[in-house]
């Protein structure tokens, strides 16, 4: 068996989605298709039950979804030895300011005990970029949030956050049990600074362009709603400090946890940090 091909069906496996799965490989399905029937010949069994409804694990073929990430990950941990012999082991990991999310807390001490010789570079970047520098090659992979432009990238979610608008705590808003983008029409909302992603500019104006003050960190964000009486999204789940609180903000998508590298990249300590990002914010 290739390492190639079962990183092929470990994809399909995952994914349950022949579709999908070509996507994330960035290939075609007819080729990746062709790939799994092969190494179902090669096995001598099926390894999914395809049907109108969709692609399931054949008996063997979970079986073989153990056996091949213990393969594959053992020839990553050859290939991060002979990198770690060349003094090449190192790993930059671009965070979205949001390293108190204990979500990163799993994933540090996980990673750590996983590769323990690895020299982990942290670079914290402000709500501009949500890319973390990985669009200007400052970062190997990213810890961050959606949506951006996901051109040249790969981007898996890891975890989807309820939203809430965040108001002073005196705002006649404020003792509502839920709001709607359409009651803070009216309102003036935190922005980011020209130039930032559209799309992430866009989701955190609640769906269309606003008037307001400039924020850069999520510290200004909570000051400027309350020195301004400013109002916007933000976690549900986060604390929102003194004087502020956070009303349910229903009708729109929850802010997407999503760790990205750039599409194609071979280095086996980004594919290791992909999957023990998964199975860190699995457990949350």
């Amino acid at each position: 068996m290739e390492l190639r091909t079962l990183r092929y069906f470990v994809a399909v496996a995952e994914e349950l989605h022949f579709g999908r799965a070509a996507a994330r490989l960035h290939m075609s399905q007819p080729p990746l298709s062709r790939a799994i029937r092969q190494l179902e010949t090669e096995v001598g069994a099926a390894l999914f039950h395809r049907t109108s409804a969709g692609v399931t694990l054949t008996e063997v073929g979970t079986v073989l979804l153990d056996e091949a990430r213990g393969l594959l990950d053992r020839a990553d941990r050859v290939r991060e030895r002979v990198a770690a012999a060349a003094g090449a082991a190192t790993l930059t990991v671009g965070i979205l300011g949001d390293s108190t999310d204990p979500g990163v807390t799993r994933l540090a001490d996980a990673y750590r005990r996983r590769h323990p010789h690895v020299e982990v570079t942290i670079r914290e970047t402000d709500l501009t970029d949500p890319t973390c520098g990985l669009h200007a090659g400052l970062v190997d992979v990213a810890l961050t949030r959606g949506p951006f432009d996901e051109r040249g990238l790969t981007v898996r979610e890891l975890r989807a956050d309820p939203v809430g608008a965040q108001l002073r705590a005196d705002d006649p808003l404020a003792r509502r049990d839920s709001l709607t983008a359409a009651d803070l029409a009216d309102r003036r909302w935190f922005r980011f600074p020209e130039g930032t992603d559209p799309l992430w500019q866009t989701y955190w104006h609640g769906g269309q362009p606003r008037p307001g003050p400039v924020v850069r960190t999520v510290r200004e964000c909570r000051q400027a709603v309350l020195w301004n009486g400013t109002v916007g999204m933000t976690l549900l789940d986060h604390e929102p400090g003194e004087g502020l609180t956070v009303v349910p903000l229903t009708g729109m998508p929850p802010s997407r946890v999503l760790v990205a590298w750039h599409e194609g990249d071979p280095n086996p300590l980004i594919r290791s940090f992909v999957r023990t990002a998964i199975a860190a914010y699995g457990s949350c």
